[in-house]
């Protein structure tokens, strides 16, 4: 019997060890992982310098409270200030969490210039926010909100409904809150003329534009970030899972503008910003954040992205559409994806669902060639067992 509550479906299997894009299971199977602990792991499982970095740091110091200064909290904000669009950061834990600061800031941010009555965040109804109470009803999903009360504040549009968008906007409005690709949602891409045009609407609305790159962010989508690509730049992104490969870190990037309103004060954690988290945080950065890194990110994208499309061409019954960018994948299918995920997984391949019958692969960042020449080889075996 398991003494923890039924809040997820388990599969019945668990792992002893990872290395690289493979995990070993607690009964001696070898199974490839691309799904990286939900688009978490992105250097692989057991990465050495990551591995080095911990065994290091833990020797030293794990946490002190943010009362005091943290040189290694200090290290990696000054390198994703100078590699992004951002000013200032404050680092959390989770994903969730910088979500939930960032709809904190641009609150307090209308708050500190005399509009205390703009405080409504517009969203994309179904979109994924994390999950603490606000950012469930920041999602606008049914499903996630169902018997948890009601959490006011976020007003919902429909994935590329502009009309509705510009509508839904109001005297009360704070901020646009997107994810540049939804995840869960099914993995969509917003285009990024769809960005530019996000950007004019905000800057003509006199209200913030916060990017939500928990999943899509920090190299996933071959650049680092995705809203890169549409030369914009948001005035707060909520950032986690690959900054810390694994290792629990959140983060809210903000412009000056925005960050100015957050004094001593209005927010804090704990844990967040703690040594170790920060020290494996730069170890990540230092490899990820390179253009040769990212470069890789492209070329391996567009291998497997051509391929996927080969099998789509050759099974169409089978799979409907390829999406995403960089290593941000969806598979969608013409029906329920459940029977598809449970054979790659008797065949070793580990994948995950996301809504519209998609199929989500998030390999290692720098997964190997010949780990997508057998994700591709074992995705055709079960189209091919399917048809």
């Amino acid at each position: 019997m398991s003494y923890l509550a039924k809040n997820y479906n388990r599969k019945k299997i668990s792992f002893k060890r990872g290395r690289g894009s493979y995990l070993f299971s607690t009964d001696g199977k070898k199974y490839l992982d691309m799904l990286s602990g939900i688009a978490v792991n992105s250097l692989g499982h057991a990465h050495p310098k990551l591995v080095k970095t911990i065994k290091d740091q833990s020797k030293k110091l794990w946490h002190v409270s943010n009362a005091f200064q943290i040189p290694e909290g200090e290290q990696l904000a000054k390198k994703l200030c100078q590699k992004t669009f951002a000013d200032y950061v404050i680092f959390q834990n989770s994903g969730a969490e910088a979500t939930e600061a960032a709809i904190k800031v641009a609150r307090r941010y209308f708050y500190s210039i005399g509009k205390p009555n703009k405080t409504r965040i517009l969203c994309i109804k179904n979109s994924f926010h994390g999950r603490t109470l606000a950012t469930i009803f920041a999602s606008g999903s049914k499903k996630m909100t169902e018997g948890f009360g009601h959490v006011g504040g976020f007003d919902h549009f429909t994935f590329g409904n502009h009309n509705s968008l510009k509508k839904k906007i109001t005297k009360n409005t704070a901020a646009i809150m997107v994810e540049t690709i939804l995840g869960e949602g099914g993995i969509k891409v917003i285009p990024n003329w769809c960005l530019k045009e996000l950007r004019k609407l905000c800057d003509k609305k006199k209200i913030l534009l916060i990017l939500d790159e928990v999943q899509c962010g920090i190299g996933r989508s071959g650049d680092f970030f995705a809203f890169e690509n549409s030369k914009i730049k948001p005035d707060i992104v909520p950032i986690a899972k690959g900054i810390g490969s694994g290792f629990p870190i959140g983060a809210v990037l903000m412009n000056k503008k925005v960050a100015a309103s957050m004094t001593p004060g209005t927010h804090g954690s704990t844990f967040g910003g703690n040594p170790l988290a920060m020290a494996v945080g730069n170890a990540v950065m230092d490899i990820v954040s390179s253009k040769k890194f990212l470069k890789n990110v492209k070329k391996s994208s567009k291998y497997f992205f051509s391929n996927l499309n080969n099998l789509k061409e050759k099974y169409p019954n089978i799979i409907k559409e390829i999406r995403g960018r960089g290593l941000l994948i969806g598979i969608q299918l013409h029906t329920d994806q459940t029977e598809f995920i449970k054979k790659l997984m008797i065949n070793k391949l580990l994948t995950i669902r996301a809504a519209e019958n998609v199929v989500r692969i998030l390999p290692p960042l720098n997964v190997k060639k010949k780990e997508i020449d057998m994700a591709l080889k074992i995705i055709a075996k079960v189209c091919s067992e399917l048809k």
